[in-house]
């Protein structure tokens, strides 16, 4: 009959149960289970030494066949443990062999794997199980649905707001660029990612959340000012480009590098320019990255000739990736504009265009996120997601944990009568580099 632990049924597997019939029939025999319990616990301990000791465990009354004492002896010699697989099987021979108990292949598979991502110190390494990475996938492939009128991207893992939608909701109750989220309808997703925490606000529309945010001082902080908002779910549709024209100079700004960013970036660029813009100005504040090949793509609007970016992996030299040629708007004065939200393939953009004297930089120093994470399926099921290479600008220079440096620094982007003072200096940085008539 299975006993319960901890409001868990166990159910002893057939050797164990054989085992116990024999060993209830005398006192001695209870004294062996006994025994039995507390070798396991010191194996754990002492890193399983006592395996290997066979005439300790026959002295403790745990029968061990030549055969076992052959195979013991043998994988105590050859088996260095240099590998999570050759540990983890160690444990899992002592327990088939002599725990009362079966193990949860799928329950001690989610646990373990979950520890071993978190083990190796990359804030983005995550596990997605079977039925989150499913979730994962229609999030990644299906980016239609009911929101809160709020852009989430990841910092060190952590999901936090990198822009809110003008005349939102979320907007209208305090809401800001820089919040984390710390409960989903009571539920805690202060370690969530930013897909986690897209799934959770995925609803339908009219639904309503509530949504407890920290605001700390910086996104590095841990803790913050709390506050809780009750929102209600809607579709909102935001331009991903838009554009401006401020005495002849065209203004373009891209809140994300989607999968179109380069065709909406060279439309908006060829149409300023019929407008009579002398100058463009590339606004990529806010803009927490996306596809890598669109900035390598918007790069090569500007950029003739060079590397725009390198790539560093695990297996040997950085790779480059180089400007397509024949730039459409290889004349055309430019000015970069970013601040401490740009992040990842935005960056990359602003280091390609900065590296090849091709745009002065205003504003601030960029996120500073500059690692690749690849998500990799897993032939049982589920998938890991890891950090796989690192970005390098044109000239080699880390873009991780340093971000891209300006030219020309303003601080806060804010003037004291309101004015936008990063997009103002780009501007008039930009309107200085139009040649004479």
């Amino acid at each position: 009959m299975a006993k319960e632990r901890n409001g868990r049924h166990l159910t002893p597997n057939p050797r164990a149960r054989s085992e116990r019939r024999v060993d209830q029939a005398t006192s001695h025999g209870l004294l062996r289970v006994f025994l039995a319990v507390i070798l396991v616990a010191v194996s754990f301990v002492g890193g399983f030494a006592l395996r290997s000791q066979t005439e300790l465990v026959a002295s403790w009354g745990i029968p061990v066949s030549d055969g076992e004492r052959e195979a013991l002896a043998a994988a105590a010699a050859n088996n260095t443990f240099e590998s999570v697989s050759a540990r983890v099987g160690d444990v899992e021979d002592i327990l088939s062999t002599y725990s009362m108990d079966e193990i949860d292949l799928t329950a001690a598979t989610y646990s373990m794997l979950d520890d071993l991502m978190k083990s190796t110190g990359d804030p983005y390494a995550t596990y997605y199980n079977p039925d989150l990475y499913n979730t994962y996938i229609k999030e990644t492939t299906e980016r239609s649905y009911a929101g809160i009128g709020v852009v989430f991207a990841d910092y060190n893992g952590r999901a936090y707001v990198s822009d809110v939608f003008e005349g939102s909701e979320a907007e209208a109750k305090g809401v800001q660029q820089g919040d984390f989220l710390t409960s989903i309808d009571s539920e805690d997703v202060s370690a969530w990612s930013m897909t986690e925490v897209v799934n959770a606000l995925a609803k339908d529309e009219g639904a309503t959340v509530s949504v407890t945010w920290m605001r700390p001082a910086s996104l590095d902080a841990q803790t913050g000012e709390q506050f809780t908002t009750t929102l209600t779910c809607k579709v909102y549709e935001e331009a991903n480009l838009t554009t401006a024209l401020s005495d002849g100079v065209g203004v373009v700004k891209v809140r994300q590098i989607s999968s179109n960013a380069a065709e909406l970036v060279d439309q908006a660029t060829k149409s300023l320019i019929e407008q009579g813009a002398g100058a463009i100005v590339l606004d990529l504040r806010d803009n927490a990255g996306g596809y890598l090949t669109q900035a390598v793509d918007i790069a090569s609007l500007f950029v003739n000739s060079g590397v725009l970016v390198q790539i560093q992996g695990n297996d040997g030299p950085a790779t480059t990736k180089s400007a397509a040629g024949d730039a459409p708007y290889k004349d055309v004065p430019l000015v970069v504009v970013v601040n401490r939200y740009t992040a990842a393939a935005a960056e990359v953009l602003a280091a390609s265009l900065q590296d090849n004297e091709r745009a002065d930089v205003v504003g601030e120093t960029s996120m500073g996120k500059g690692s690749v994470q690849v998500v990799r399926e897993l032939d049982f099921g589920g998938a890991v997601r890891y950090t796989a290479a690192y970005y390098l600008t044109p000239q080699g220079e880390p873009i991780d944990n340093v971000g891209i440096v300006p030219q020309v620094g303003v601080v806060n982007g804010e003037g004291e009568d309101g004015a936008d003072s990063q997009l103002a200096t780009g501007i008039d940085i930009a309107r200085s580099l139009i040649p004479a008539a």
